[in-house]
């Protein structure tokens, strides 16, 4: 009987994996990674340890919790608040995914002689004829996580069970609720988990102990035409909240922190056709050479549908997109994530510059 140990974080799609990969028959045991916490106690909606801990009961498999905030806090708090002082925008569940949950999960099925760790996510973990592991997409799109999955290494992937990937969340759902899991209807986790209350700049003005100074705003031609509340308020594409009267609509095309400036351009100034990325990591082929080519279908945020492209290897640490098509706000600190024809995830990167 194989071992598993499932990440568990109080929500409905880890509940269902861990009852459904219970019932196939697989030695189950449930973690959940503590990784953050109010001054007031109050969890994180990535580790509500009360629930998750009930649906364990209910299912009646060993359970445990694994404290990780210091862990949490170095790989992805941190970095979190550093970006956006940098005036870029970061996807935090990226980092999180690959140095803290799937590493802390891997110690642990390690220390309890477990064979593969596994997720609610929706996704599937493939292994291609040429022995590689990559994700691939979820067979319901409006669900899809591989996203926020490029970043897992090959040995992480090849001790990794994902099974809701051909699930859509009513399913899932469905499933939760004929089984009696009190989670069945528990609303989906928010997008910043630690962020709990307030706004993101709200939190990284209490965690950075660097000053938060208002600015100017600029058009594209450097010329002043309003003041900034600080660069953390803004991002690549932002029309709402910027309290400019133009009298034609305004956008962010660009959030400049070596001046404190944040730069203002119409619609269409938002649109290119290059980017590059750097921090890449490849999935379904070690890497990209010198005059090397792919063709993929690249998403630049998480809700993005894709464009088609070219990659191809810019310098030796970074990747150059070219698109077919003129994307819109593409942002430095986002992933783009590329994906084949069937609809695998080749690899990704962060976002460094718009070309």
């Amino acid at each position: 009987m194989r071992k598993i140990i499932v990440g568990m974080s109080g929500g409905v799609d880890s509940a269902v994996t861990a009852y459904l990969l219970k019932a196939a028959g697989f030695d189950v045991t449930g973690i959940t990674l503590r990784t953050w916490s109010g001054a007031d106690g109050e969890e994180s909606r990535c580790c509500e340890i009360s629930d998750a801990m009930q649906v364990a009961q209910q299912i009646g498999i060993p359970y445990y919790v694994q404290n990780c905030v210091a862990c949490f806090r170095k790989n992805v708090v941190k970095p979190f608040t550093s970006a956006y002082l940098q005036g870029r925008t970061p996807n935090p569940c990226v980092d999180c995914n690959r140095f803290v949950k799937w590493e802390q999960m891997i110690l642990a099925a390690e220390r309890m002689r477990a064979d593969y760790v596994a997720t609610g996510h929706y996704a599937s973990v493939v292994r291609l004829p040429n022995g590689r592991f990559t994700v691939r997409q979820a067979a319901f799109s409006n669900k899809d996580q591989t996203y926020m999955l490029y970043r897992l290494t090959q040995e992480q992937l090849a001790r990794t069970l994902i099974p809701l990937g051909r699930l859509s969340k009513e399913e899932v759902r469905q499933i939760a609720e004929k089984a009696g899991l009190p989670v069945a209807h528990k609303k989906d986790s928010q997008e910043i988990c630690f962020v709990a209350r307030g706004g993101y700049a709200e939190y990284i003005a209490n965690e950075t102990d660097t000053e938060i100074l208002p600015g100017n705003f600029v058009d594209e031609q450097g010329r002043v035409i309003g003041r900034h509340k600080g660069i953390i308020h803004y991002t690549v594409g932002q029309r709402k909240g910027l309290g400019l009267a133009l009298g034609h609509p305004a956008y962010v095309k660009a959030v400049d922190a070596a001046k404190n400036e944040v730069v203002i351009g119409d619609e269409q100034s938002l649109y290119c056709r290059e980017i590059l990325c750097d921090e890449v990591n490849f999935m379904s082929v070690p890497d990209i050479g010198p005059k090397e080519k792919l063709r993929a279908t690249v998403k630049i945020r998480y809700h993005h549908q894709g464009e088609a492209a070219i990659i191809c290897r810019d310098a030796a640490e970074t990747v150059r997109v070219i698109f077919d098509k003129p994307v819109k706000a593409a942002t430095p600190g986002q992933s783009a994530v590329f994906y084949d024809e069937n609809n695998c995830v080749i690899g990704g990167g962060k976002i460094e510059a718009v070309i």
